[in-house]
This record gives C-alpha cells, structure tokens and sequence, in this order.
C-alpha cells in the first residue's frame, strides 16, 4: 500500500513519546477503510500500572467495541513493533482485516536484553470429556 510507510512512521512516532512517558517503545494506529485514521494508542503499561497496556491492545479493544465486523475487516494496524501473542489473539479476535509492523519480533530481540521471567510451566490437556461440556455447541 502506498501510505504505508507514512503510517509506520507515525507508529514509530507514537512509540517515542511512550518511551517519553516512561513506558515501553511502543505505538500503534488504525486505518480505516477510506485511509483516515480511526484511532491511535501508545504504550502505558507502566503509567497505567496495567501489564496489558500494549497499544496493539487497546486498538483492538477499541475496534470490537466501537467497528461493525464489515469496517473491521477492512481496516489496517499498523503498529512500531510486531504484535506480542497477548496481542495477536486480541487482533484477531477484533475482526482487524491487516497488520503492518516495522520491527519483527526477532529485531526487537536484539535490542533488548532477556526480560530475565522465569518460564511458565503448562500442564494438560485433561479431563478433556468434562471441559468439553460447557464448550460443546457453543460455537456453532
């Protein structure tokens, strides 16, 4: 797309001033189908005290709540940084039709040292015939 890069810049942007704030580098905005932009949103895990304050987030959230799924579809991210997980599953749930990012998860590795967390351990799948129950049918 030709705005492309316009719209990565103004991401980029965005995630300067996060960083001025005193939160993590990162910002986001959403294009809607006429190429206007619907809504924008920075980082504030830290001054929100909010570990889900990712921007990536927040638009998505935004867009389930205020987008028919039409619009959503043909709408664009774009955002500083590729999407986390937390985000991804968020973005696609939202009914966001495209995501344009700038920096790939595996270039933002090497500009950060390991976050140091310890790893969480994952059990199961269990008792997979009562869990279905409640699942079962539901999307249908």
């Amino acid at each position: 797309m030709p705005d492309d890069e316009q719209f990565l810049r103004r991401a980029i942007k965005l995630a300067g001033s996060a960083r001025e704030d005193g939160n993590p580098p990162f910002g986001s905005l959403l294009v809607g189908p006429d190429g206007g932009v619907l809504v924008e949103a920075r980082n504030s895990s830290i001054t929100d005290a909010d570990i889900t304050a990712h921007p990536e987030l927040k638009l998505a959230r935004w867009a389930a709540r205020e987008l028919e799924a039409a619009t959503a579809a043909a709408t664009t991210m774009y955002t500083s940084c590729q999407p986390c997980p937390m985000c991804t599953g968020a973005i696609e749930r939202s009914g966001l039709g495209r995501v344009v990012f700038a920096l790939s998860t595996e270039q933002l590795a090497t500009l950060k040292p390991p976050n140091g967390l310890p790893g969480v351990q994952l059990d199961g799948p269990a008792l997979f015939e009562e869990a279905r129950v409640p699942v079962d049918g539901y999307y249908v």
